[in-house]
């Protein structure tokens, strides 16, 4: 048998190995079968980093041996000797995922140095100077990527040293005075570690490449890996190269540069370099970088060069190209190559221009841009140099992007008032509630101390495109004395906050925001995407505000119109009081007689907004406790505004608490309770659907769907209950109406007898949020407190409420879509959860056959593009 290889020099590689050599391993061995002149090298695989944690964090003897073996074949290929005192072969060890992740994992430079080769290196090159410069940095570095030292302490000696010989810039230590900065560095190792640095260069570079395969576990690459949705299980591959030198002196330097502009996607070769110098140099921001056409004054033969490379590296992989290139004494190398992260304005205009230049086809484009990256694109932001100024007083959840200032507002009711003043506020709560409603819509933004990604707060503030920042544990809020405390400072609802949904940075003080634009490149772009997806994209939507601002987003419809949030307008909300607190059902209808043409007013106004596109009408589905207050005080309040005695409306909210609402009295089973709610709903849609129609002369097919179905008998009797309230009202209009009633699938059970449910249900949408709580049997909003723990164990990698959980929810999706098609070939099928609206989520809907996704307004184009990449990558008809 075989025995498999860990190890491979670059020149054994190519890019489609880019899986077992990481992308950095891949492009490297990519570039020398190019000819381009890069440093010569190994790539230790990310199946040897998979093994290494199958094996409990230990590498293996076998793959030990094989790399000092290829080691052994790089001092053949350079002629030099690790360890050697007379020409040492000194090597970086950097890591290489499968996809780029920058800045999340570590890095060690002059791996092979010690006491005595530093010596040999300072001999060598007639330049004791460079030869310490390059192990004080070694040192440094080790001690905190390997050995978890703090890299402060050397920091702090590094600048005691400078600050006594009076000089500002590294550069300006001399060969004694890096000596002197190496053996303090030493002597800080043996003293938080307990013994010497390590001398052998066959240890160190054992020692470094562990330290690589443990940082992709560490915390920063677990959020990142989490954020772009990259599998634990894919691990690392880790890249030993021969160390090339830019801090040799003036005619050696260090540089990170892209073929295009990374900001404005400009078609000009952007970046920056420094002379006499290594790479961290330009990263870390300690000296001021010079811009690269600078170099074709200092060397124009090189820049030359240099320009050839680029042009030629941007050609064969038809993308913009992010590079390292090192000057070793007048001699250019590159050190790798990868496709270039970007701003989304950038992203669009590079795509759109490759397009354009005969580089890429449409396809090939549409792949180029990530489609969270267009949220960017569609909500303010903060004025760059105020930002610059500012500093964040405490850091919740990212939940909503975009940006907002505004007076703290601590109350719904308040936001309310003080926006109709014409004041901008920023709501200010412990959490949120549905009755907050109308007080989000009032608020600039929303700022929460509780709750998650997908608690209330975050997903009515993204369907609505305010920005949120959520589960901000640092504030303090005293309800009563209305006031904000953050790190010892109070502040009141005269003082101005401004939050950031984009990285929930909390700020104390009024920054200015800039309104969104959309250029031409987007519009172009979002073109293509539309000529290739097969999936639609539709809208959660409830208001004709949102549905306006979604069709001109491109959405094609409305999968998700949540009846309820027009029940807690002020102007209504007391009609459904009055509902609930009713003593029969005579007095029920009476109540529901003042919401009807409330409620038909709505659906017109909607229908309007969507032209002829279609339009999901859910039926009531919350607990109808949650429409009631729960103080006494307000129970007292309200008690007299109904004309009942605080004891029997309090016996009434007693009566509706529930111990677990979420599978409580909701959903269909209030319609089986009482269907006289389902008649007053479904003669509000067919009535404005019959209205828009005469008025407008729009072809309205209206799509009702029966909420929360477990059992296709609930579905059966609340389905008559439309049918017979909907064939009395186009008698009475005398007028013939099309309309579909549908159900959603967000119940297991549901899902595992969709067979049955399709006799009755024309269409199925899938409730990705409920069935995912269901079915993993945890609540959304109590999630947020424990799933920390399970990403930090690494037992979930993934927020199941963020990107659907394909292999327990999407096999109950699979059976649902195989099942209603079984019995109902024609049956539509949608999703309308917060899934819909998720990148990775739209492929998995795409690829089981669904008809559409729906999402809230804000997240229609990245839709759109999720779902034409989803069609390149896997077509369908």
């Amino acid at each position: 048998m075989k025995k498999k290889k860990y190890v491979y020099l670059f020149s054994e590689g190519n890019a489609s190995m880019r899986n077992l050599l990481g992308g950095k391993g891949a492009n490297l061995a990519e570039m020398i079968s190019l000819g381009i002149p890069v440093p010569q090298g190994f790539t230790v695989t990310t199946e040897a980093c998979n093994k290494y944690y199958e094996d409990g964090q230990v590498i293996a003897e076998e793959i030990i041996e094989e790399i000092y073996e290829r080691i052994s074949e790089l001092e053949k290929i350079t002629g030099k000797e690790f360890g050697s005192l007379t020409n040492p072969l000194l090597v970086s060890v950097r890591s290489g995922a499968r996809v780029s992740m920058p800045g999340m994992m570590d890095t060690v430079l002059n791996l092979g140095l010690n006491d005595e080769s530093v010596e040999a290196m300072a001999k060598l090159t007639n330049n004791p100077r460079f030869a310490y410069d390059s192990y004080r940095r070694f040192i440094q570095m080790f001690s905190d990527v390997v050995m978890g030292i703090e890299k402060r302490l050397f920091e702090n000696i590094l600048d005691e040293i400078k600050e006594s010989r009076g000089v500002k810039l590294d550069s300006d230590l001399t060969a004694e005075d890096l000596k002197e900065v190496t053996i303090r560095y030493k002597e800080t190792y043996k003293k938080e570690r307990g013994e010497d640095f390590p001398q052998d260069p066959k240890h160190q570079l054992i020692e470094a490449i562990t330290a690589v395969f443990r940082s992709w576990n560490n915390p920063r690459a677990i959020v990142y890996r989490r954020l772009n949705d990259i599998p634990g299980e894919w691990g690392t591959a880790v890249n030993v190269q021969e160390m090339v030198f830019g801090n040799k002196g003036e005619t050696s330097g260090t540089g990170v540069v892209f073929s295009r502009n990374p900001a404005t996607g400009e078609n000009k070769i952007y970046g920056e370099y420094l002379m006499n110098a290594q790479g961290e140099d330009v990263v870390a921001g300690i000296r001021t970088p010079l811009p690269i056409a600078k170099l074709e004054e200092q060397n124009p033969e090189i820049y030359k060069q240099f320009t050839e490379i680029v042009h030629k590296l941007e050609q064969h992989y038809k993308d913009m190209q992010d590079m390292e290139i090192t000057i070793e004494e007048g001699k250019l190398f590159f050190l790798q190559t990868r496709n270039g992260k970007r701003t989304a304005q950038a992203a669009l205009k590079i795509a759109v221009d490759l397009v354009e230049e005969g580089m890429l086809t449409k396809e090939e484009a549409i792949l180029k841009v990530e489609p969270n990256q267009l949220d960017s694109l569609l909500h303010p932001t903060f004025m760059t140099e105020d930002l610059k100024k500012a500093i964040p007083i405490a850091k919740g959840l990212p939940a909503s992007p975009g940006a907002a200032y505004g007076k703290i507002a601590f109350t719904a009711e308040e936001a309310k008032i003080r926006k109709e003043n014409g004041e901008k506020v920023v709501l200010v709560r412990l959490e949120t509630s549905p009755e907050d409603i109308e007080g989000m819509i009032a608020a600039e933004g929303i700022l929460t101390v509780r709750g998650g990604m997908t608690s209330h707060a975050a997903v009515v503030a993204r369907g609505m495109g305010t920005c949120c920042v959520a589960g901000c544990g640092e504030l303090v809020i005293n309800e009563e004395a209305k006031t904000l405390e953050v790190a010892g400072k109070v502040y009141t609802a005269d003082d101005y906050i401004s939050i950031d949904g984009s990285t929930g940075n909390v700020y104390g003080e009024k920054i200015a925001t800039v309104a969104p634009e959309i250029s031409g490149h987007f519009a172009k772009f979002m073109g293509w995407a539309d000529e290739i997806r097969k999936l639609k994209v539709r809208t959660n939507a409830d208001t004709p505000r949102d549905t306006k601002q979604a069709v001109e987003f491109g959405a094609e419809g409305i999968g998700l119109c949540r009846t309820e949030h027009m029940f807690f307008a002020e102007d209504r909300i007391m009609a459904v009081r009055e509902m609930i607190v009713a003593k029969n059902e005579e007095d029920r209808r009476k109540a529901l007689e003042k919401l009807l043409p409330m409620q038909r007013e709505d659906f017109i106004g909607i229908y309007e907004a969507l032209e002829e596109r279609p339009a999901t009408i859910r039926f009531l589905d919350p607990p109808l406790h949650e429409f009631l207050p729960h103080t006494d005080e307000e129970i007292r309040e309200l008690a007299e505004e109904l004309g009942l005695t605080f004891e029997e409306l309090k016996a009434t909210v007693r009566n509706l608490h529930e111990f677990n609402p979420m599978m409580g009295h909701r959903g269909c089973r209030l319609a089986v309770s009482y269907p006289e709610i389902a008649e007053m709903q479904t003669r509000a849609v067919i009535e404005a659907a019959i209205e828009v129609k005469k008025n407008k002369g729009y072809n309205i097919v209206p799509e009702i769907m029966i909420p929360l179905v477990g059992e296709v008998k609930e579905l059966k009797y609340v389905k008559d209950v439309v049918v017979e309230t909907a064939k009395k009202v186009m008698e009475e209009k005398g007028v013939e109406l099309e309309y579909h009633v549908g159900t959603m699938i967000e119940i297991p059970r549901a899902a595992l007898t969709a067979d049955e449910i399709a006799k009755e249900a024309e269409f199925f949408s899938f409730g990705t949020n409920d069935l995912t709580q269901m079915t993993f049997g945890f609540s959304r909003d109590d999630a947020a407190k424990f799933l920390k723990h399970y990403y930090d164990r690494n037992i979930y990698e993934q927020d199941p409420f963020a990107k659907v959980d394909q292999t327990g929810v999407g096999q109950l999706v699979k059976i649902a879509v195989e099942k209603g098609k079984a019995t109902r070939p024609d049956i539509k099928l949608g999703v309308c959860g917060e899934h819909g609206g998720d990148p990775s989520s739209v492929e998995f809907f795409h690829n089981v056959g669904l008809n559409y996704v729906s999402c809230s307004p804000f997240r229609v184009p990245i839709a759109r593009l999720a779902a034409a990449q989803a069609q390149v990558k896997n077509p369908r008809k």
